[in-house]
């Protein structure tokens, strides 16, 4: 604790005028000091002098100066003030509550010598010691006082502890004695505690320590068993005087003592148990301390000294401002100051334990205090400055605070609900629960009274999400569960706790009654509930609806008004009730009768006077009729007859009011006669019971007081005679005969027949009794009388009437028994056949008539199947001898063993048809043995064996089969029913039944035309093992036809025809499966012919690639020559073997010897001797290919020959101009073109003849570069006849050829035409490309494939950039047009460029020349900094730009970026540092980083979560981006990684602000969703929509609307803030936001060299990550900013070089 000069309360003088003492009221508000010239002055808690008064002698005679005041004391509520007085006497003086009260002495205490020293720590008690050495008290309630204990030494000091239960007198002998009033549980011992060296003038009773000092100099530190702890010995110290005076602050913490020109301080340590001096003040020429007093909030230690001065010190350990609103001073370890800046108010934060507070918030909305301690947890209202210090272990600062309750606070820790009420130093009560939403718990403390109960306190909370619990909290147990089909999502008490309303998921509105556990739905559909304030009134909305129940109680009974909005609120104030509507932008109003809810209130209160005068005022409806009678029940149980009355007369039950009215009447005159309010008389306690119907309670009352006639009187009236005469019995009353003559008289006249016959029985009269009974049409009762009296069966008159009564009333069974009775057996026999009572027939028959017995047994079994009791039919049928009846009777009683037997026992034949119906039942049963032996015996065989069948047991059924039917009928009955499970799809159990009758082909059939080949081989392998491989073959063959086949290949070889697999494969153009079939199953040259063949398929240099691939060439052309292939021999020889060429021509030549014999001798003469004519007419004949090389042999004869037209001529027919050209080329003869013109000629005589094939080739090996006229039509020429006769990929072949030919010639167009013609799109704009025709190859693209217009755009830009035309480039892309101004260094170029482009890249080469001016500049132009206006409207517009938040654009927002931050450093370096302008620009720099950070995590899919929460953290700064565009791209990134509540919250208010840019203007803005963030609220209005898709994103809105899993509210973190806020709502502390998201670091924090720049770690290691594994040059570059921009990475950082 330190010491701090205030201000001066009392100047000094200039010599001695002691201030004798001092004391603070304990409310802080007042400061009293009294001086030696005996006045008081009291000060105000600012130090401001306010009032005095003087003090009185003892006794006025002896004047105003024989005594000192020595000590003072406020009492404990401030208003009075003791003042000890050496003239032996102690006054209280009474001050008053406020200034300028008058001053009056309310008591004195006369003593026997002088009062020393005083202090008041309680109540009426007054301690004080005297100069004899006594300390006793004194009373201010009976101005007494009293001894508490004496010493024989003057009492020089006293002082209380902190609780002010003990007090420690110092002697003048150095004794110190402690006592106690109470020690707390402590065991302190009390008496002498110690002796110490000298007086203990200064002596202060710390937490827990004493410590004493006086004039020798030393301050002694006790324990509290008075052992020395610790000395402090100045008696060394020359510059100290003796210790004149000690004070202990409020805690006990920290002791002041005083000297001379000094106050030492010394603070308590916990830790190290012992005191800590610290630095004591020094105040020259402040001369002795005489007096020390602490203010009682600890905050203040005043002094005063010899010379009469007030010092008014502050004393703290340490002070802070909290959230601008708050001073928090921490006066001692234990004890915190919380100050309102704003009111001035202020609450002293104590721990009664003393232990050390840690740090103070203030929360919930500040109103409350929380504080921890090590062991304790300290809460508080500033508002009703309740506080509570309860138990609290540490938990590491995770515990959740709900304020939401006014009366208490709900703790959540580690699944624990903790509830602390204010005020009250003990844990209300702790239940266990995971739903931590204020709405899930309801928690009532004595909010309004309940009858009967002085403590109501009640919890209601989920035990899980659909299960409620409601506790008692004073008797700590469980008072109901709700157990609930659906989701809970807000539940409310009412104010008294006997009504818990909850709602669910599906919005469904239910009341739970606790008293009665009943449950009840109130609404099925319902938005909006809440209690009103102070009653049991519920308003909740249903739809349209606004839905009020003014009594609970009867939940049917709701008042319904129709809305036409969605109710906000409902204000309960000044005598009013409002529902608070939005209808559309406006609130409405709705008013609800107060009356009505006046009365609820009022019965809950009991003041039922109150709750009638409200429902006098009001109109007799549906809700009134049922107040009324809510009123009149708890007025009757209250007994308060006169407003039950009232009740009832409104009701209009005249009978109950005119009951009570009498009743009243009896009250108010034994109210009259004898005081009270009558209730308890005995007539009004009678009546009372009466009106509950409960007449033997009200008998009770009368018997009580002997009020016989009264309760026979009650009776009467009330037609009870029975009760009446019971009691004229009991009590012998003398009336009882008349009585009873009256009782018969009133039976008589109101027609009481019966009750009449009974009176007469009971006197014994039974004729009349008889006689009463059958008038009253009871024959029957009438019958049992008769029955039981002898005399009466003897009249035969009595018993014909009986009788003939009985059987008009159809008793014929009591009338078969009198019958009987007299003897009479026939008519008894009869009456019991019409009355069904069959056993009494019987057994009267079985005496009487022994022939009716089987008669009987036989109706009465009728009569049982009549009934439905088929069981007890059987035996009677029996009996009877029925046995077909019997049959059916136990059949249809599902009694089958009975049935059986009894048909098992049966001749007749008829019989056998029940047989079915039993074998029926045994089969389904399973019990196929007895069932197939009844089927068999009921001739139902066919049914047996279907039977068999069905349950699938062939073999059993074929056996019954056979025995029973002939072969062919068996076979019939078999394959109809297999062909039935065939198409049943159950195809085994059909193939049982095929081979079961020997019909397996037909099974094998059924397999192949279900294609279900496996189960068909099966089948021939048993049954046609013969023909097995033949059926594989055949499946094999049917498979390739189906081009299944893998199948198709196991087939072949099951068959054991692998070559036929070879040849599926060889046919299908499947090699590589022939090869590996060939080389698998063939022989050692079997996957040779199969290569061979595969080579001669593809032919030319593929063929050849193959073979050699596997090493066959050499061997395939030997094969190809031997099999007389000699084309494909020759192919390959030319193509990689040319040394075999002569061979092959040999084999060639000797295989057509073979062949042609003679003719081709005589070619080969011909040949030799240049028959040319014979050898062309041969090779014509029987070797067409080889007619060419005899052509040429032919052209090269005459070439020699010099007969060079004929050699032309040759050489064109075989196709060869080429060799011409070379032979006169070779001959020196190659100079004129005729040649050229000889072969067009040869080519149009071979189109006519339409050989097109030669015309073309002839065209296209036309090259006579001096004429390329001829040379474009002949190759035209050949694409046209291409084209129009030859297919397609041949025609393509040709285009291929020509078309290059054309565009080397510049024909861009022509070689275009052709390339359309054949629909080869890109090689026709190629060809535009290569002629620069850049629109056609556009239309051509745009018109033929829209997908090649990017190809062409893009050709044009590189043409464009090589060709470095930059002006013609600005139009076509300015990217590429600006980026090469930029390269050259054209900058104003570059800019004026940009300024006449609308485009986000303008801006950024803009950006990059600004980056390098500023770099230029910065040290030789500062004034050029002073231009901001132009920076500020490059960001403005880019932040503007739409569609950009991408990863493409990341180098426009890095160089923004980059740019800002060097005008950042600059304006750092400057005078306009920390202006507006700079911080302006910081604001820019931030957005720009998370804009380039952004894009840069857009580009990897590991950072969704980073890019998504940095356009979350840019809702921040909408007062510099546009608010539509902000709130369209954060929705949307929210939603892309499926935080669906934030991204429906986030797109609806981008409709809103879109729908508000519509009309001009936001005012109609809801900022509900985002109060309690940092989002600001007022943003300017965009001029102009950013964004398009408003449509799709307001579809997408509406269907997340109508989904209940999302929540519509915004996530919170472990603050209970929004996750993305900075600024915490319970505590207003700000968190750094995250260089690399933006959103707030709270925990595992990394920090940057930089002040004020950190990262989350998890979000850091993510980037640093992303960055190690995708190389990203743009997340490098992110880091790289980040070095420069925060001084550098973290230790652990991540090096990107």
């Amino acid at each position: 604790m330190q010491l701090k000069y205030l201000k001066t309360l009392l100047t000094p003088q200039d010599g001695a005028a002691k201030v004798t003492c001092m004391a603070w009221a304990p409310n802080n508000a007042k400061f009293a000091v009294c001086t030696i010239d005996r006045v008081v002055i009291l000060y105000d808690e600012q130090g401001e002098k306010r009032d005095r008064f003087t003090t009185k002698p003892a006794d006025p005679k002896y004047g105003k100066k024989t005594y000192v005041v020595k000590s003072m004391a406020f009492s404990p509520d401030s208003t009075k003030i003791a003042v000890a007085q050496t003239d032996n006497i102690i006054f209280v003086y009474k001050i008053g509550e406020e200034w300028g009260d008058k001053k009056v002495i309310c008591n004195k205490f006369i003593q026997t010598s002088a009062v020393t020293c005083l202090v008041w720590p309680s109540e009426h008690t007054i301690i004080f010691g005297i100069a004899e050495g006594k300390v006793r008290q004194a009373n201010t309630k009976t101005s007494k006082s009293s001894t508490i204990y004496g010493t024989d030494s003057y009492v020089v000091s006293l002082t209380t502890n902190v609780s002010g239960k003990g007090i420690l007198s110092g002697h003048a002998d150095g004794t110190v004695v402690r006592y106690f009033f109470d020690d707390e549980g402590s065991g302190e011992s009390q008496g002498k505690l110690l002796t110490h060296a000298c007086p203990p003038y200064a002596m202060a009773w710390g937490t827990n320590s004493i410590i004493v000092a006086g004039c020798d100099k030393k301050i002694v530190a006790y324990g509290r068993e008075g052992h020395v702890l610790q000395t402090f010995d100045y008696s060394r110290d020359r510059s100290e005087k003796e210790f004149t005076v000690a004070a202990s602050s409020p805690s006990g913490q920290s002791i002041v003592v005083g000297s001379y020109d000094r106050l030492r301080v010394f603070n308590w340590s916990p830790r190290k148990g012992i005191w800590d001096e610290a630095s004591p003040k020094e105040i020259p020429n402040l001369y002795t301390i005489t007096a020390l007093s602490w203010k009682k909030d600890g905050s203040r230690l005043s002094v005063g000294t010899l010379c009469g001065g007030v010092e008014l010190f502050d004393c703290c350990l340490r002070r802070s401002i909290y959230k601008n609103k708050f001073e928090i001073t921490y006066v001692g370890l234990s004890q915190v100051i919380v100050k309102n800046l704003s009111t001035g108010t202020r609450v002293v934060l104590k721990s009664q334990y003393g232990y050390e507070i840690d740090e103070v918030k203030v929360m919930g909305k500040d109103r409350y205090l929380v504080a921890h301690t090590s062991d304790t947890l300290l809460l508080g209202d500033l508002l009703s400055n309740k506080l509570s210090e309860v138990a609290w272990q540490g938990s590491g600062g995770n515990e959740k605070f709900f304020f939401e309750n006014e009366t208490v606070c709900m703790i959540f820790n580690a699944g624990e609900l903790a509830l602390v009420e204010y005020g009250s130093n003990e844990i209300l009560g702790s239940v266990r629960t995971e739903f931590m939403n204020p709405h899930l718990i309801s928690v009532r403390l004595n909010e309004r009274k309940l009858r009967g109960v002085e403590d109501n306190r009640k919890l209601a909370y989920l035990i899980d999400i659909k299960t409620i619990a409601i506790v008692d909290l004073v008797g700590g147990y469980n008072l109901g569960t709700i157990s609930h089909d659906s989701k809970i999502d807000w539940l409310e008490l009412n104010e008294t706790g006997r009504k818990l309303l909850f709602r669910d998921k599906k919005l469904r509105l239910h009341l739970y009654d606790i008293e009665s556990s009943l449950k009840s739905t109130m609404l099925s559909f319902c938005p909006y509930v809440q209690w009103v304030p102070g009653s049991d009134v519920v308003v909740a909305q249903n739809r349209g609806n606004l839905c009020v129940w003014y009594t609970i109680d009867s939940p049917e009974r709701v008042t319904m008004f129709p809305l036409k909005g969605d109710i906000v609120d409902l204000e309960r104030s000044n005598g009013k009730t409002e529902v608070i509507v939005t209808e559309g932008v406006n609130s409405v109003s709705y008013t609800l009768d107060e009356g009505l809810i006046e009365f609820g209130t009022a019965i809950d209160d009991g003041d039922y006077y109150r709750a009638t005068a409200f429902l006098e005022t009001l109109e007799m409806s549906a809700e009134t009729e049922a107040m009324w009678k809510t009123l009149s029940k708890l007025s009757l149980e209250a007994q308060q007859l006169h407003i039950a009355e009232r009740c009832f007369a409104a009701l209009g039950d005249v009978s109950k009011a005119r009951f009570l009215n009498e009743t009243n009447k009896i009250a108010d005159s034994v109210s009259r006669e004898y005081g009270g309010d009558g209730t308890d008389h005995y007539q009004v306690k009678a009546r009372l019971a009466m009106l509950d119907k409960n007449f033997k309670l009200a008998e009770m009352y009368y018997m009580e007081q002997n009020a016989v006639d009264e309760v026979m009187e009650m009776y009467q009236e009330l037609h009870m005679w029975d009760e009446c005469i019971a009691v004229a019995e009991a009590k012998g009353h003398p009336e009882l005969d008349n009585l009873r003559r009256s009782y018969y008289s009133y039976l008589m006249e109101t027609n009481q027949n019966e009750k009449a016959g009974e009176v007469k029985e009971n006197e014994g009269d039974f004729i009349g009794a008889v006689n009463l009974y059958l008038k009253a049409g009871l024959p029957a009762k009438a019958a049992w009388l008769a029955m039981s009296r002898d005399e009466l069966l003897s009249s035969h008159d009595i018993i014909s009437r009986i009788t003939a009564a009985l059987i008009k009333g159809e008793f014929y069974e009591r009338a078969g028994d009198l019958f009987e009775r007299t003897r009479n057996n026939q008519k008894a026999l009869e009456c019991y056949r019409k009355g069904n009572a069959f056993k009494k027939a019987v057994d009267l028959a079985r005496v009487a008539f022994p022939a009716e017995v089987v008669k009987l047994e036989e109706v009465w079994g009728d009569y049982l199947v009549q009934q439905k009791q088929m069981d007890a039919a059987i035996n009677h049928y029996i009996e009877a001898g029925c046995s077909t009846k019997a049959i059916e009777a136990a059949i249809a009683a599902r009694q089958w063993k009975k049935a059986l037997h009894i048909l098992e026992l049966q001749e007749d034949k008829a019989a056998a048809k029940y047989y079915l119906k039993i074998a029926q039942h045994y089969a389904s049963v399973q019990e196929f043995e007895v069932a197939e032996r009844l089927f068999v015996k009921g001739d139902h065989t066919k049914d047996a064996i279907d039977m068999y069948t069905q349950a699938g047991q062939w073999e059993q059924a074929h056996k019954l089969a056979v025995k029973c039917m002939s072969q062919e009928d068996v076979s019939a009955l078999y394959i109809s029913r297999a062909q039935e499970l065939e198409k049943e799809g159950k195809y085994k159990e059909a193939e049982r039944l095929f081979t079961t009758v020997d019909e397996p082909d037909l099974a094998i059939t059924m397999y192949k035309k279900n294609k279900m080949y496996d189960d068909m081989i099966r089948l021939v392998a048993v049954h046609h093992k013969d023909l097995l491989q033949e059926t594989h073959i055949h499946l094999a063959k049917e498979l390739e036809a189906e081009s299944r086949f893998q199948e198709a290949e196991y087939h072949y070889l099951e068959g054991q025809d692998w070559k036929a697999a070879v040849n599926m494969y060889r046919v299908n153009d499947m090699w590589e499966e022939a090869y590996r079939m060939a080389k698998t199953h063939g022989g050692a040259s079997a996957h040779k012919q199969v290569a061979y063949l595969w080579a001669k398929n593809l032919g030319g240099e593929a063929a050849v690639k193959l073979l050699n691939k596997f090493g066959f060439l050499e061997t395939a052309i030997d094969f190809a020559a031997d099999n007389y292939a000699f084309d494909f021999a020759f192919e390959l020889a030319r193509l990689a073997m040319k040394q075999r060429i002569p061979d092959i021509h040999l084999k060639n030549a000797m295989f057509l010897e073979d062949q042609i014999n003679c003719n081709f001798l005589t070619f080969k003469v011909s040949f030799h001797i240049t028959d040319w004519s014979n050898a062309q007419r041969v090779a014509e004949a029987h070797d067409p290919e080889s007619v060419a090389d005899i052509l040429v042999s032919q052209a090269k004869f005459c070439f020699d020959q010099k007969e060079f037209q004929k050699a032309e001529a040759f050489l064109l027919r075989a196709q060869r101009p080429e060799l011409a050209i070379k032979y006169y080329k070779d001959a020196g003869m190659w100079t004129d073109n005729s040649f050229t013109i000889r072969m067009v000629e040869q080519a149009q005589e071979w189109e006519q003849t339409g050989e097109y094939a030669r015309a073309i080739d002839c065209y296209l090996k036309v090259k006579d570069s001096s004429n390329m006229d001829l040379l474009m039509k002949c190759w035209m020429k050949a694409a046209e006849l291409a084209i129009k006769f030859l297919s397609h990929d041949k025609a393509v072949d040709i285009s291929q050829v020509v078309g290059p030919r054309l565009i080397q010639l510049r024909k861009y167009n022509e070689a275009a035409e052709l390339y359309l013609n054949l629909d080869l799109i890109k090689n026709a704009i190629d060809a535009f490309i290569e002629g620069e025709e850049w629109n056609k190859a556009k239309r051509v693209a745009k018109e033929l494939d829209p997908r090649l217009e990017e190809y062409v755009d893009k050709r044009y830009k590189e043409h464009l950039k090589n060709q470095g035309k930059v002006d013609s480039l600005v139009g076509v892309d300015v990217v590429a047009a600006l980026d090469m101004y930029a390269e050259r260094g054209q900058w104003e170029k570059c800019i004026d460029t940009a300024s006449k482009q609308v485009h986000v890249y303008i801006m950024n080469q803009t950006l990059l020349f600004y980056k390098r001016l500023l770099d230029f500049i910065r040290n030789i132009f500062p004034s050029f900094l002073q231009n901001f206006n132009i920076y500020k409207r490059m960001f403005l517009e880019l932040v503007s730009l739409r569609d950009w938040d991408c990863a493409e654009a990341y180098r426009m927002w890095a160089n923004l970026r980059d740019v800002l931050l060097l005008l950042c450093e600059n304006l750092t370096k400057s005078s306009e540092a920390n202006s507006p302008a700079h911080e302006e620009f910081e604001q820019m720099l931030l957005v720009a980083h998370y804009y380039s950070t952004r894009s840069a995590a857009k580009g990897i899919d590991q950072l969704s979560s980073v890019a998504a929460k940095l356009s979350i953290s840019l809702l921040r700064h909408t007062e510099l981006i546009p608010a539509d565009k902000a709130f369209y791209e954060a929705g949307l990134a929210a939603k892309a990684v499926d935080w669906e509540n934030m991204a429906f919250i986030f797109l609806n208010r981008f409709l809103d602000l879109a729908d508000g840019i519509d009309e001009g203007t936001l005012d109609a803005l809801d900022h509900t969703d985002f109060q309690d963030t940092d989002i600001p609220f007022e943003v300017p209005v965009p001029s102009k929509l950013h964004v398009e898709k408003r449509e799709e994103i307001r579809e997408w809105v509406l269907t997340v609307s109508m989904d209940q899993r999302v929540e519509q509210v915004l996530p919170k973190d472990e603050r209970g803030t929004y996750e993305a806020s900075l600024v915490a709502l319970s505590t207003g502390i700000r968190s750094l936001p995250c260089v690399i998201t933006g959103y707030p670091v709270l925990h595992n924090k990394i920090e940057f060299k930089r002040p004020g720049m950190a990262a989350n770690k998890d979000d850091w290691n993510k980037f640093l990550m992303a960055t190690k594994t995708t190389h990203s040059p743009e997340c490098q570059d992110v880091l790289k900013f980040i070095t420069q921009w925060c001084g550098g990475l973290p230790s652990a950082g991540y090096s990107f070089h």
